[in-house]
């Protein structure tokens, strides 16, 4: 088998693409090159297929701690959990490959991604991508498709492509499009908080700009895949023989099904609660069943299911496409009923309950110091970074009638949550103190529960009276298409999410979108549908926001929410704030249960505590503190008595506060001329003593007793 080593240049990323070097027993392989970061992407198949009616692919993305020349941290060194960087770029890396798969491929297949090499100056995630791409298109499985990652970032007027990370971190824009030739397969967008952006008010970007940009975007991956795909065949294997599952299929019960159940169908899928349309279908299933029983033919319970399904399908569809209908009986651009109630916790800073149609989510807003900020590494980083606005999705089984147990988070949650965090963050101060963290509880899911993450923590940001430049809402758009007619839809429930051909999430304030995901379960979209399903997620968008502005004239401020209180002092006084081995700080936290920081490059004190009672006593103390002249340290005369007074009596002398307040030692050598065995029985703490001073070199002042001298 010969090695093949392509280089390509595209899209300012100079790539090395080695096959057929390492993991020969994989069904392809490839070691990717970019700067000093080396990745291998190696792709297995298991041969046998599952039974059920979907494609098993699993996608891992593993840094190796070794790849930064580190050793994993804690107690255990070796690599474990997955970070959620790590989780996150492998469900992009998911989302991206999933549509090149042809129809019918039930095969297991697993796609490892492993960092070998890292360099803090590559993109990570699209090196991932490319390097996955590359063993998946030259392996034996049945691919015949190459895509292309492209990252761009905006500084001013001028747009970036694959922007290096030192760039990405003054970029206002953050946007990963992935696509084959002309299709766009799959996006992320968020607009990255900005000083300049800020002052302007202007942290999020409008339609018509976005779309130019996506348009830059297209043109670039459409010139990568080319070069990928002609570059990449003379390394490409021979495909294995692989057979694809055809889906069970009976075009009779078909149409028996059609021809006497149309009605009943549709009456079933117009049903609004989820668990009736989910209840109407099931008798719909065992009348059918029962009908064909009592004609005496022999009844396969899943073939019925699968051709009922395929059949409510259908009819969802051409209800959209032909008369405009949606499930629920909705305009295709209507959003559906929202209710809005905050503060609904009174133990809890900020919370909101937000329901919209059948998707309800419980946001709640905990502030803390900056001591509660989330710590993280990335392998390109040399120092902890710290997370200071964390967003928790979490998805119980009960929101959608499932009797589960809750576990820890999986892929699903991390990536709701990094989106909404995403949608949000732009608003936010730049130079705000402290950690904030919302939890999202999804009551209620059926479509779009994501969306109501964002507009419910929005609310809760609000309710807990931290400072926003703007209201943000989400909404989730769909879209049904034959190839001709095209009909798209605003906030999508879990019906259309199911049987339609797009999910596109998008999250904005009233003056541009701020954050975005879109995923296509088509070949690719289309620029004007693109267009379209913008400009309808603004309208819809812009009406979620005015009802949300009502809804935060009616908030009343939480009675839990913490009061605090920041000022500046002169630095010479910090020493004093603090005390002696943090004795003074301690006692202010522990008499007036509250929390202090204190910026040593700002000369700035902030005080939290959970009453507003606590911080003024921790402030009058330091008040006291403050106002009270700087002691400056006298300067003794040799061998002159001055009179003491005893502070603390130990083994080896005395501690003396002398006449200026500090605190000097006198020896139990200089007590007397004889010796002393035992100062605590001559001398009490709190007395008055007379000394002599013998030297004094700075701070350090040496004394003795008049005894001593006799």
């Amino acid at each position: 088998m010969n090695k093949h080593d392509i280089v390509i240049s595209c899209n300012n990323l100079e790539e090395r693409y080695l096959f057929n070097k390492v993991a020969k027993q994989a069904s392809g392989a490839v070691l990717y090159y970019s700067g000093d970061a080396v990745i291998l992407a190696a792709i297995a198949i298991d041969p046998k297929p599952v039974e059920e009616d979907f494609l098993p692919l699993t996608v891992q993305y593993i840094e190796k701690s070794y790849a930064a020349a580190k050793i994993p941290g804690g107690f255990i060194k070796r690599e474990t959990k997955p970070s959620d960087f790590e989780t996150l770029t492998a469900r992009i890396v998911d989302r991206s490959l999933r549509p090149l798969f042809p129809k019918g491929f039930h095969y297991p297949v697993v796609i490892t991604v492993m960092v070998l090499s890292a360099d803090p100056l590559v993109d990570m995630q699209v090196a991932a991508l490319h390097a996955a791409s590359a063993a998946l298109y030259t392996s034996d499985l049945p691919i015949n498709q190459v895509i292309s990652a492209v990252r761009l970032g905006k500084m001013g007027d001028e747009v970036l492509i694959n922007p290096t990370l030192v760039e990405q971190e003054t970029s206002t824009l953050d946007l990963l499009v992935v696509g084959s030739r002309s299709d766009i397969l799959m996006i992320e967008m968020c607009v990255n908080a900005s000083e300049e952006n800020h002052v302007q008010n202007t942290n999020e970007l409008e339609e018509d700009e976005l779309l130019e940009i996506l348009d830059i975007a297209q043109s670039a991956i459409e010139q990568a895949t080319v070069e990928y795909a002609t570059g990449f065949k003379i390394a490409k294997k021979e495909e294995i023989s692989l057979v694809m599952t055809e889906e069970k299929s009976d075009n009779e019960l078909y149409n028996y099904i059609a021809s006497n159940y149309q009605e009943a169908v549709e009456n079933a899928v117009q049903s609004m609660a989820k668990s009736e349309r989910s209840q109407a279908l099931k008798e719909v299933r065992q009348n059918i069943m029962d009908a064909l029983e009592a004609k005496g033919e022999e009844v396969d319970k899943a073939l019925v299911s699968k051709m009922l399904e395929v059949y409510k399908t259908s009819i969802v569809r051409s209800l959209i496409l032909d008369k405009n209908i949606r499930a629920d009986g909705r305009a295709l651009n209507e959003v559906r009923p929202i209710e809005i109630e905050t503060n609904i916790l009174p133990s809890v800073h900020g919370s909101c309950l937000f329901t919209r149609g059948q998707t309800q989510a419980l946001v709640t807003t905990t502030l803390g110091d900056s001591k509660s900020a989330q710590s993280y590494e990335l392998i390109g980083s040399k120092n902890s970074l710290y997370e200071t606005f964390m967003v928790h999705y979490n998805f119980p089984g009960f929101s959608v009638g499932e009797a589960k147990p809750q576990r820890a988070p999986g892929r699903r949650e991390l990536g709701h949550g990094n989106l909404a965090k995403r949608g949000l963050e732009p608003t936010l101060d730049l130079k705000r103190d402290g950690t904030i963290r919302l939890v999202s509880e999804v009551l209620e899911s059926n479509g779009s529960s994501s969306m109501a993450t964002v507009c419910g923590g929005s609310l809760a940001l609000v309710s807990a009276e931290v400072e926003i430049t703007k209201l943000v809402a989400g909404i989730a758009m769909g879209l049904v298409t034959d190839g001709e007619r095209n009909a798209v839809l605003s906030d999508i429930m879990g019906l259309e999410d199911h049987d339609g051909d797009m999910d596109f999430k998008i999250t904005g304030t009233k003056d541009g979108v701020t954050a975005m995901q879109m995923d296509i379960k088509l070949g690719g979209i289309e620029a004007s549908v693109l267009k379209e399903a913008l400009y309808q997620a603004k309208e819809g968008r812009l009406h979620i926001l005015s009802i949300m502005e009502e809804a935060v004239k009616n908030i009343s401020p939480s009675t839990a929410l913490p009061s605090f209180v920041q000022f500046e002092v002169d630095s010479s006084f910090i020493p004093a704030i603090i005390g002696k081995a943090g004795a003074v700080i301690r006692e202010i936290i522990e008499t007036y249960d509250v929390s202090i920081d204190i910026d040593r490059d700002t000369n700035s004190v902030k005080i939290t505590g959970s009453s507003k009672e606590g911080v003024a006593g921790a402030k009058g103390f330091i008040d006291g503190i403050i106002s009270t002249p700087t002691k400056k340290q006298m300067v003794y005369e040799v061998n002159k008595q001055y009179s003491g007074k005893i502070k603390k009596i130990v083994e080896f002398g005395l501690f003396i506060e002398m006449p200026d307040g500090f605190d000097a030692l006198l020896h139990i050598s200089k007590v007397a001329k004889e010796r002393v065995n035992n100062l605590a029985d001559r001398y009490t703490v709190g007395d008055d003593i007379d000394i002599i001073v013998l030297e004094q070199k700075g701070k350090k002042v040496e004394l003795c007793t008049p005894a001593y001298l006799l």
